[in-house]
Parts: structure tokens; sequence; C-alpha cells
């Protein structure tokens, strides 16, 4: 491989891993000159605030005081990425960014070799902006919620998806998922439980029996006592019935 003489920085703040990557370098690019490496966000933003960018930038994704996406936050980046975490979670939002690579920790050889063949062809002018940095920060930022439940059924064990849940519902002391194709289950979660774990956006706490999937209600209809009662589907083993004390967050629920 032919590379021209260029500037590497390193972030990582594990020891072991960071000369690892700096022995791997210095064989496949024995001509680059390898700056002193860098182990937090903190000390990262002070040096490429008052340096020139290096020509690659190795980056843990998670470092001692945070991060290292933060770091995007307070100084604007510009040169070539290649992301390095132990944790895969992460390679959907460095890829989103354009970065070069992805390289899983501990990091092979033969996978280094082809990240930085990929930079050898790197255009420069993908290197991302200011924007694309922010769009990145705003989706790491949203909270997680569950995606699936696992459930019981007989000496099965299987998992649904929220996207089929309708509704939840308690009934002598247990609660339910109601899904669209009419099945229902037991699941081993309060609602309590359940209103930290389920999106904000598409579930709602009626009342003490029952959250509520938006997709579920039909119709809504005033009630006296100044509560409302909801259609849903599939039919529910009881009224539905939203609290008087809840009617106010429901609409604004609803409504935005």
């Amino acid at each position: 491989m032919l590379f021209h003489t260029m500037t590497i920085l390193i972030v990582e703040d594990e020891i072991p891993a960071a000369r690892r990557l700096e022995n791997m370098l210095r064989k496949l690019l024995p001509e680059a000159q390898l700056l002193p490496v860098l182990d937090s966000v903190a000390a990262s933003v002070d040096f490429l605030r008052a340096s020139h960018p290096p020509d690659l930038l190795f980056l843990d994704i998670q470092l001692a005081d945070g991060q290292s996406f933060f770091i995007f936050e307070q100084v604007p980046l510009k040169c070539p990425i290649i992301f390095t975490t132990a944790y895969d979670q992460y390679a959907l939002q460095a890829f989103k960014v354009n970065s070069i690579d992805y390289l899983l920790k501990p990091i092979d050889e033969r996978d280094l070799q082809r990240a930085l063949e990929q930079y050898q062809a790197y255009d420069q002018r993908l290197i991302p902006g200011p924007q694309q940095w922010q769009q990145l920060l705003n989706e790491i930022r949203k909270p997680s919620y569950k995606e699936r439940f696992l459930i019981r059924s007989g000496e099965e064990i299987r998992f649904i998806q929220v996207d089929d849940i309708q509704y939840f519902y308690s009934e002598q002391g247990l609660v339910y998922t109601q899904l669209k194709d009419r099945r229902k289950f037991h699941i081993d979660y309060t609602l309590e439980q359940l209103e930290d774990v389920l999106d904000p956006a598409v579930f709602f706490r009626v009342s003490r029996k029952f959250i509520v999937g938006l997709k579920a209600i039909e119709r809504i209809f005033t009630y006296f006592n100044g509560r409302l009662k909801l259609s849903v589907t599939p039919t529910p083993p009881t009224d539905v019935i939203v609290s008087r004390d809840r009617v106010a967050h429901f609409k604004t629920w609803i409504d935005r």
C-alpha cells in the first residue's frame, strides 16, 4: 500500500487497546506520524481547538468522560474518522455520519488494513459538517424504549413486537397485552413499569387499568363526570374510560 506521509490521532482511553492500534499502524504505515494518544473528550477538544486537524482520526466511541460524539458539539471536526469501539450497538450511528469505517475491538489487522484502504480512496468533501454531527447527537439523546416483550406460552418462550400491541390492561391483579390480531398474553410487568419503558408518543396511561396505543383508538366520546370513553380495537373486556384527572393530558397527547 502506498500512502503519503500523514498525521494520525488516536483517541482511546484503554492503554492496551491504544498500544495495539499504534503497533499495527506502525507496521502498516511506517511513514505516518502518530500523534500522542488522547484519552478523553476534554483532552480531545483542547487539542483540536489548538492544533491543525490530523489527516486521520481513530476515535473510540466510549471514553472515560463520556461518548466521543460530544466532541463534535464543542469543536468542528475537519478530518476523516474511523470509529473504534467494543460496543457494536453504535455501528449504525457511526455510519450515519459518513465515517470511513467502523472497527470493533479487539481490532483485527486485516480489518484495519481494509479501513486504511478506504481512507486512501476517501473523498474529503464527504467529511460531515456541523449539521450532520448535530443530527447524530440528537439521535443519541433520544430515549430508548422497548421494541419487544418476552412472553411465556405454556412451555414455550416467545417474543412479541411492540408495534403489534394495541393496548395493555390489568385484570384480577395480572397485566395483559392485547395484540391487533386479537390474541392476548400475560406479561410480567405492572402498568407502572410499562409507563417507564413504552414510548409516550405512542402509548398513554388513560386510567388505573389501561395503557392505550394511539393506533388502537377508533372513536372518542364524552362521558359523565368530565371523563372520556374510548372505542378501541380489539374490543376490551371492560370499558376504556379516561380518568378525569388525565383528560387534559390525554387531549394534549392526541392533539400533538
